[in-house]
């Protein structure tokens, strides 16, 4: 039985403020994928922010190759993810287990098995 499977990403992407602005106006994620924006928070002084995103997943919705300005923290709260950071083999992470991305580095997912 497939079931749907979520994974959250606790987006900690520090980004200069007009970077930032520029991911929250990109255009809709590709199909399977519902992003939804939980909040940001600003550095006083330092021109830059935090978003703290949720990413919703359908059974084997891929993520494409991409990258952050600033670090991504994520955790997975329901079902699994396979991730493919450049430089590394792949790695799955399931429910309750959560993953950091460098600055500039490009990775990209899968969802479930």
């Amino acid at each position: 039985m497939l079931s749907r499977r979520i994974f959250a990403a606790c987006g900690l992407c520090s980004a200069l403020g007009l970077m930032a602005s520029a991911v929250e106006a990109q255009p809709a994620p590709p199909a399977g994928i519902t992003r939804k924006t939980l909040g940001t928070i600003d550095y006083p002084g330092e021109g830059k922010h935090s978003i703290l995103m949720s990413l919703e997943l359908a059974p084997n919705a891929l993520i494409g190759r991409h990258t952050h300005p600033g670090v991504e923290s994520s955790v997975v709260t329901e079902g699994e993810i396979e991730l493919e950071v450049e430089g590394q083999p792949a790695q799955r992470y399931a429910a309750g287990e959560g993953f950091q991305v460098p600055p500039g580095v490009p990775h990209s997912g899968k969802n479930g098995p």
